[in-house]
């Protein structure tokens, strides 16, 4: 009973008529564009961090109404055509505009997270999240607090999936991260603590031991 009511409260931050266009894509979506779905989903995506993060519980339940109902995949292609489309042009949308930039990276992580296929990640998706994320792992990223903090939460999310589908990636992308740790060229504090706490996170197996909970995050629950 928790679910329905989490996708309306998503919705809400939508115009009247797109929230009706997205009501009707969970419960009948026969009954509308389901590419235009997709474009209004991944638009608003690039415009609210809040909802990028969540955003890709609400397309795989569209995905599986779609499948239930008419065994198709039309929202499915739709939003991985404009998902690839915002990859292929991601560094100008980095140069336009940060947040967008940020906002994608966590839109498409959370994709991933959720889209499965055979109940595994979906492999179309695996080196264009990596490559956002070693885009992220650069000097220049790592100078901005916004880039590191989008860094770091989604090897949170992710990290370990990403790991499975191909470790050699990974063993690369903490290259960059460790050297960008050592070498702190206009590296915040905040930046450095980041960089280290993830670190020490795949160290330990994707998990928060509790003395690196205790560490991290002692400022925060004082």
């Amino acid at each position: 009973m928790g679910e329905p009511s989490r996708e309306e409260y998503k919705i809400q931050s939508f115009d009247a008529d797109t929230q009706q266009l997205l009501k009707t894509a969970l419960k009948d979506p026969g009954a509308v564009d389901l590419d235009k779905v997709a474009n209004v989903i991944v638009d608003h995506s690039l415009q609210d961090c809040v909802f990028s993060k969540e955003a890709g519980r609400m397309c795989y339940a569209i995905i599986q109404a779609e499948s239930k109902q008419a065994g198709q995949s039309i929202f499915r292609r739709g939003l991985l055509n404009r998902l690839q489309q915002e990859y292929q042009a991601r560094e100008q949308l980095r140069a336009r505009s940060l947040q967008g930039w940020v906002c994608y990276v966590t839109f498409i992580c959370n994709i991933f997270d959720y889209l499965r296929v055979n109940n595994m990640p979906m492999m179309a998706l695996v080196n264009p999240v990596y490559d956002c994320l070693f885009r992220l792992a650069q000097p220049d990223s790592l100078s901005k607090e916004e880039e590191v903090d989008c860094l770091v939460l989604q090897l949170h999310r992710v990290g370990e999936q990403l790991e499975k589908m191909n470790g050699q990636r990974m063993d690369e992308l903490f290259v960059l991260i460790r050297d960008g740790f050592l070498l702190p060229t206009g590296l915040s504090s905040l930046a450095q603590l980041l960089l280290l706490e993830i670190i020490e996170f795949r160290a330990a197996g994707w998990k928060m031991t509790p003395a690196a909970h205790k560490y991290y995050y002692s400022e925060v629950s004082d």
